[in-house]
Parts: C-alpha cells; sequence; structure tokens
C-alpha cells in the first residue's frame, strides 16, 4: 500500500484545504465524474466539488457515471417483478434461512435503532461460498456466503450480479477520484479492496404509510463502509440530516445516483470526511416507493489503515457514540449492524454470538 500523495488541494490564501462548513442548504451538491475524462481544469473543478461535498454534508447526487438507462431497466424490471410475487414465493428465500444475512425480509422485520422499519427488501452480495468460522475466527466471517434466489424469478440472478458488477467499477473510481481530491495517493485502499471484497446490494420497496401510522421507513443512520451509492425512483422520501439537526429532501434526479460516505472512511480520515446520518419517511398512504442501495466495502477482514493526506491536521476527529462504537475492521463494523438489524436472523442462526466484536 503507497504511501505517496499527489499535490495539496489549496483555498484561495494558497494554505491546505480545511473542511466545508455548510450552512442550511437547499439542495444537495450534483457532481458530474465525466470531468475525470477532462483536461486538466475539468479534473481540478471535479476534485474541488468532491473535497467540498464530501467533507461538507457527506451526501451528492452523482451524474455522468456511464451506467446507461438500459441497464437501469434491467434491474428495475426485475425488482419490480420480485416484489410482485405472490408472498409464499418471496418467503422462499426468507433471510431467516440464511445465516449469512442474505434473503428477503418482510416489512416490519428489520429494525433501526431499535425501531421498526415499514419496508421489505432483498439482501444480495456477492456470490461466494459460505465462510464459516473456524477456531479464533471473527463472527463474522458468517456475512460472506451465498444469495438465495427465487425459483419464480430466474433472471433476478443475473440482473443483480450485474448491478453488482457494475456499480462495483462506478465506486471504484469514484473513491480513486475521491481520495486524490484531498491529497491522498487514489490507490491507497486498492490492498483492502483486492480478492473478495464485500459488495452488497438491497432491492427496497416501501409500502407506504404504516398501519399504526407511524412514518419509519427506515430510521436514521450511517451506513458502516466506504461508499453508498442509491438508486431512487420517482417517489421521494430520502431524508439527510443537517449539521443544524433539521432533515434535507432529496428528491429524486432522473438518471443520478445518491453518494454517501461511510463510517470507515470518517474513521480513517479522523473526521476530515463525514459519514452523515440518513432515513426515508415512509410514503402516503399506500403508494410504493422502490430504491436499490448499493455499499461499496472493502475485505471483511480488512484493517483500514488511517489515511496519510496532507489535510490530516483539519481533521476535526471522527464522531463518537457510546451506542454506536466504530471499528478500523471493517467486518465488526458490518458485523454490529447486521446483527442489530436482524434479530431473528441473530437468535436463529447465531444464538451464542452476544456483541458485535464477540469472537
Amino acid at each position: 500500500m503507497t504511501q505517496q500523495h499527489t499535490p495539496v488541494p489549496e483555498n484561495g490564501s494558497g494554505t491546505p484545504a480545511a473542511p466545508a462548513s455548510p450552512g442550511r442548504l437547499d439542495a444537495l451538491p450534483v457532481i458530474d465524474l465525466s470531468l475525470a475524462e477532462g483536461g486538466p481544469e475539468e479534473h481540478r473543478r471535479l476534485h474541488d466539488e468532491l473535497r467540498a461535498a464530501a467533507t461538507g454534508v457527506g451526501f451528492f447526487q452523482l451524474v455522468g457515471h456511464g451506467v446507461t438507462p438500459e441497464e437501469t431497466a434491467a434491474l428495475t424490471d426485475a425488482m419490480r417483478a420480485f416484489f410482485a410475487l405472490p408472498e409464499a414465493d418471496r418467503l422462499t428465500v426468507s433471510n431467516l434461512n440464511s445465516p449469512h444475512y442474505r434473503g428477503y425480509t418482510r416489512t416490519g422485520d428489520e429494525r433501526t435503532g431499535g425501531s421498526q422499519d415499514w419496508r421489505d427488501q432483498l439482501d444480495i452480495g456477492a456470490e461466494l461460498p459460505a465462510h464459516v468460522p473456524g477456531e479464533g475466527e471473527p463472527p463474522y466471517w458468517w456475512l460472506e456466503g451465498p444469495n438465495q434466489w427465487p425459483e419464480a424469478l430466474p433472471e433476478l440472478r443475473g440482473a443483480a450480479l450485474g448491478w453488482i458488477d457494475r456499480l462495483g467499477a462506478v465506486a471504484r473510481r469514484l473513491l480513486h477520484e475521491l481520495l486524490a481530491a484531498i491529497g491522498a495517493s487514489p490507490d491507497f485502499y486498492d490492498e483492502a479492496f483486492a480478492g473478495h471484497p464485500h459488495l452488497r446490494l438491497k432491492l427496497v420497496r416501501y409500502p407506504g404509510t404504516a398501519p399504526d401510522g407511524a412514518g419509519q421507513g427506515v430510521g436514521a443512520h450511517k451506513d458502516y463502509g466506504f461508499i453508498t451509492l442509491l438508486l431512487q425512483d420517482t417517489v421521494g422520501g430520502l431524508q439527510v440530516e443537517l449539521p443544524d439537526g433539521g432533515f434535507l429532501e432529496v428528491p429524486p434526479m432522473p438518471g443520478a445516483f445518491v453518494v454517501n460516505l461511510g463510517e470507515l472512511l470518517e474513521v480513517a480520515t479522523d473526521g476530515y470526511l463525514k459519514a452523515t446520518n440518513h432515513r426515508v419517511v415512509s410514503p402516503v398512504g399506500a403508494r410504493e416507493r422502490f430504491s436499490v442501495p448499493f455499499f461499496y466495502n472493502p475485505r471483511l477482514d480488512a484493517h483500514v489503515a488511517p489515511l496519510d493526506f496532507p489535510h490530516a491536521h483539519h481533521a476535526p476527529g471522527a464522531t463518537e457514540d457510546p451506542d454506536n462504537p466504530l471499528f478500523a475492521d471493517f467486518g465488526l463494523n458490518e458485523w454490529k449492524g447486521y446483527t442489530r438489524a436482524h434479530p431473528e436472523v441473530t437468535r436463529r442462526h447465531h444464538p451464542t454470538l452476544t456483541g458485535p466484536a464477540s469472537r
């Protein structure tokens, strides 16, 4: 892993750029990744905009990524077909069958912050053999394993695994540009992603307001890993927490991915890059909302070393929350999240593993 870094981006006074301190935002920044293919001026503009978004609100809309409408339609058509299946067919791939937390979660069976999320979803990851932890191995290896695919919808497998490959390439390119934007070597974390990175996606449906009137589609939370790319449909509901504690609505933008940074990048940069709380408010009434978050994460056993970058002295420190300890070992963060979010799976398959860092 190289420790070299690129020249230091500066502000107008010639000093290294400090993290952005956004005021009240009206909309997320929009960043065009295709600027990376332009000349020096376009590339510099991309890095300036990335740095401002990543050190400020920690969210942005990404365009110019190269994913075509046809590729997107192949996935969204398969997703809608899955949720249109009879419940009995969806339950054949229930995540209660999987010690790897893969498969279908019924509406209301997932929890965030201890409260019920009103959505159902299908968890999918890279297709790998099961890694049953051996003596002395950490329990997070349970998260590596095969997916479950409904026999009634054979086209879903190709669409979902193809999406993982396609967005993995986009996210890798984006991470390289982001690291360069803050003066780090673009390939600093390539070793952490070598081999079998822990790439995952969720196919998610929000079926409308819960019967008790609660509006929590998914509660406020941060993502565990490096980068999330979210595909939204045309129904709104995503909200991003702002520094003043209010929430910013993120209306859908055709052809764009909503990008946010995860906890590991915040830890690696001592808070210079921001992992930001976000939530989804349920659609009104019985209106459905569909979304596909893709999680770009390193190998489960990757230890995320502190990033060598020239702005480290500006870092304000990573967020400290006693209810949500952050680990530099990615697998511990992921294990913590899944065991909390899916308590029934944990009780059924891992009853003796009671803590996120159990070994």
